[in-house]
């Protein structure tokens, strides 16, 4: 299995126009995330443990985009979130890893997914409170970022998820709402794009988490939507696929970040719907196998 499916990349054929749902949500129910014990004898699940809660929200969402909600097992969902958390209220990449913003968003998201989030209250350590503080003892209230973790990197990743998560458990007025808004804005490069902190490179990634920080923050007001729009557009190619910046090769994930912030803008219409789905089905692996020894 190529780690850079795609066409010609370990991808399905041209012909393959069809969404294998029931094979993508064995897949999922197979990488046995949340009952990790069955895999603990492999090299591949402990090289991928710092991937767990991360892997739990995006196999979760996938589930439930393809219609399949109840494909992992709700109460080991929840039991193995709250295993994540610290002391801090932060949560970890799993048990005993430490907390950190990007980890702590996952579990929140998870919680709120299953409809789960009171079970911070009723057992997780110190409540929705807690996570909230840590995630606030996170901001720089001299320039309105957020930090990872308490080793001080920080970037527009880590604003985002704040807001994300904070905007979930009702507590945004724990931080600098208008402070963060303004980093965003000295995020801003020429072409409308953002990048990771002022003055670097723009990329969809940055976008996304720039333009969905303003729109938890209700300042979308405040991006030039067609400018904006004009350099994510450009991000479609030839075969339908999306890049991440000029010059670089299409992948499935853009198809997320840009997208999802054109539709913010309300600019989703500037690309070629059809076309992206057409590259997106082809993204899949052709022979995709439901046994696990098979991958």
């Amino acid at each position: 299995m190529s780690l850079v499916s795609g066409p010609g990349r370990a991808g399905g054929s041209p012909s393959d126009q069809e969404l294998h749902t029931l094979k993508h949500v064995a897949y999922i129910q197979n990488l046995d995330t949340v009952r990790a014990p069955s895999r603990d004898d492999e090299l591949e699940y402990w090289l991928t443990e710092h991937l767990r809660l991360n892997g739990v929200y995006w196999g979760l969402t996938a589930l439930y985009i393809l219609g399949h909600p109840d494909a992992l097992p709700r109460a080991e969902t929840i039991e193995f979130v709250l295993s994540c958390q610290h002391d801090n209220g932060g949560f970890g990449a799993a048990p005993g890893h430490d907390a950190h913003m990007l980890y702590t968003v996952s579990a929140v998201q998870v919680l709120v997914t299953v409809d789960a989030v009171d079970e911070l209250d009723k057992r997780g350590r110190g409540g929705k409170q807690k996570v909230g503080s840590f995630i606030a003892s996170l901001q720089d209230r001299e320039t309105g970022c957020f930090m990872g973790d308490e080793w001080g990197e920080s970037d527009t990743r880590f604003l985002y998820g704040a807001l994300n998560a904070l905007s979930l458990l009702g507590l945004m007025d724990l931080v600098d709402v208008p402070k963060a808004v303004e980093y965003i804005q000295s995020c801003e490069n020429f072409d409308g794009a953002y990048g990771i902190r002022p003055g670097t490179e723009s990329h969809s990634g940055q976008v996304f988490t720039c333009v969905a920080a303003l729109a938890i923050a209700g300042r979308l007001d405040l991006v030039n939507k067609d400018r904006l729009g004009a350099w994510l557009s450009e991000r479609q190619l030839e075969d339908g696929g999306l890049n991440g910046r000029p010059e670089k090769l299409v992948d499935a994930c853009y198809t997320w970040w840009v997208g999802s912030s054109l539709a913010m803008i309300d600019r989703l219409h500037w690309i070629d719907g059809r076309k992206l789905a057409a590259f997106v089905l082809q993204c899949q692996l052709g022979a995709l196998q439901i046994d696990r020894e098979t991958w």
